[in-house]
């Protein structure tokens, strides 16, 4: 076990808030915060790391207070949910170099998922994506990844770390990610070439508008997800200024949304949230845009301590169907009312009412098939 000391600086809450003070209904009396010591996070649920590092997009400004500010708005909301234990363990010191940086990031992060603990990393630039990834390589750990973003960052063409660094994620060799999935983007920023591509992969991608409309449909992806990545871009400007930004976009609810069904997910161990450019938020809009969403994502949490095992099978509604010759098996949660489908080896993936439904008027589900092609 490495020593995260040597990785790690403290927070200073003095510095966050000034004088006010916290009133005791507030997260900051809630979470255990590294000041003078790294605290125990043997029972927390979740750890929260900053990250400072955001060469890979070209600003080389050293190391961004970008966490901070997300920071001073997070600790002023209140505390509603009781039974998550949140742990906040500092940042992540700056490497001399680039790559430096990400095996700072990697071998904390590979600590905490050791631990078996649901992980939120705050600033630096989309790249950090990389580092994020390669904490589940150092333990072999097969994953499926998702990113929510307006472009896909596959441009080979782009000296920037940030706009490339999908090709090292997705091709290099061992290869880790099972599948891959992308949330958000714009047509107009990608190339029609490379969905082409996506889809030659089997990687499944849900443009913006198609996400918005069936914003159920997206949480299955959530909840089959190990590795969740959401860069900032994928907000709407109005909503969310603080970033090399799109007039079009995620409005701030269903971006909380989505970081709401993330943290319903049994799977997802980690959660990136990148491309918060402190120096463009006005008003602070940004970092309390970012604050509200990880709030949604500990509710999340939350509401997902209170599902039930598959094995428990007397907490389901169990419907078997048959499509094409196919015979399935569809469970349905009677606490949260979820669903799962079985696949013809037995296993169960995430899915939703309308896959069911599908089913039921004898229709292969999409996510059944894309799932088999995968196979």
């Amino acid at each position: 076990m490495y020593d995260l000391h040597d990785f790690l600086m403290p927070i200073d809450l003095h510095q966050l808030n000034g004088d006010g003070g916290y009133n005791d209904g507030q997260l900051a009396k809630h979470i255990d915060a590294y000041e003078t010591g790294i605290p125990d996070i043997s029972k927390a649920d979740i750890v929260l790391v900053g990250v400072g590092e955001t060469r890979g997009s070209g600003i080389n400004e050293g190391d961004s207070n970008a966490a901070n500010r997300i920071r001073r708005q997070l600790y002023h909301l209140h505390y509603w949910h009781t039974d998550i234990q949140i742990a906040d363990i500092g940042n992540i010191k700056t490497g001399a170099t680039l790559n430096d940086s990400y095996a700072a990031i990697k071998t904390v992060l590979a600590e905490l998922l050791r631990m078996k603990k649901t992980v939120l990393l705050l600033g630096g630039s989309h790249d950090i994506t990389l580092a994020q990834y390669f904490a589940y390589k150092e333990l072999q750990q097969v994953i499926e990844a998702t990113c929510i973003d307006a472009t896909i960052d596959l441009k080979g063409e782009s000296p920037l770390r940030s706009e490339n660094f999908l090709l090292e994620l997705l091709t290099s060799e061992p290869n880790l990610v099972k599948h891959y999935n992308h949330i958000g983007f714009q047509s107009y920023y990608v190339h029609p070439r490379m969905l082409e591509t996506m889809d030659k992969l089997r990687f499944d991608c849900h443009r913006v508008g198609v996400a918005k409309d069936n914003m159920e449909e997206m949480e299955p992806v959530l909840r089959n997800t190990h590795l969740l990545s959401f860069d900032i871009s994928a907000i709407k400007y109005s909503d969310s200024p603080a970033s090399r930004q799109s007039p079009n976009g995620f409005s701030g609810e269903e971006a909380c949304t989505l970081a709401r069904y993330a943290g319903m997910s049994n799977s997802l161990s980690s959660f990136g949230i990148y491309g918060y450019l402190p120096q463009l938020d006005m008003h602070d809009l940004s970092a309390k845009q970012i604050a509200q969403m990880l709030w949604y994502f500990i509710d999340g949490k939350s509401r997902n301590k209170h599902e039930a095992a598959m094995d428990d099978r007397h907490s389901f509604n169990e419907f078997h169907t048959r499509f094409t010759e196919v015979e399935s098996v569809f469970l349905q949660s009677k606490k949260t009312g979820r669903w799962w489908m079985q696949l013809p080896d037995k296993k169960f993936i995430a899915c939703s009412y309308n896959d069911y439904l599908h089913a039921s008027h004898n229709e292969i589900p999409e996510r059944w098939l894309r799932a088999q092609e995968r196979n």
